[in-house]
């Protein structure tokens, strides 16, 4: 059986738009997916079954929550280049600090939107494919590079998982 992963964006970050984890397993279910789990409480879903719509997923989790959910797919294929491209692996020596933001769209990021971006200290980036990793090793939060990996710097629904959960995801997609 195929699996997916769904990544949901902005999801009980800050005891904001609270998504009960169960109800989520449920309204996947409704949809016909099978076999479906969830990773920690920021929307990581790994199911099986046919093949995802994005859309009709968005939909249904706007009728159910009352509002817009981005959703960001990836089958196990797709995470299985992510963890072999990883380009940042040899210097990213703490895993929760090395993101992959994870683009919505079917197309490869445009890396030169990147230009004139300049890194925090010993910060780092690569773009490949339709994912940015980046390696922000003082954190998130006071991070130059990771307030410019955008939205709106790139055109497209980005969401970000660090390596950990990342590894996690794709061993929970192994049939």
């Amino acid at each position: 059986m195929a699996r997916t992963v769904a990544l949901l964006r902005g999801i009980n970050v800050g005891g904001n738009k609270k998504v009960p984890m169960a109800r989520l397993r449920e309204v996947i279910g409704e949809l016909g997916y099978s076999d479906i789990k969830t990773y920690v409480n920021s929307g990581n879903v790994v199911f099986g079954g046919r093949k995802a719509s994005q859309k009709r997923i968005e939909d249904a989790l706007e009728a159910e929550f009352g509002w817009r959910i981005p959703v960001v797919l990836r089958t196990r294929e797709e995470l299985a280049a992510v963890i072999e491209a990883n380009p940042l692996g040899a210097q990213a020596t703490n895993l929760s600090r090395y993101l992959v933001s994870f683009s919505g769209s079917a197309q490869p990021l445009d890396a030169s939107k990147m230009d004139g971006v300049t890194p925090g200290r010993n910060e780092d980036y690569a773009i490949a494919g339709r994912e940015a990793y980046l390696w922000l090793p003082d954190g998130v939060h006071s991070s130059p590079l990771a307030k410019a990996v955008t939205d709106r710097r790139f055109g497209v629904v980005l969401t970000a998982r660090n390596w950990r959960t990342v590894e996690k995801l794709y061993a929970m997609t192994a049939d």
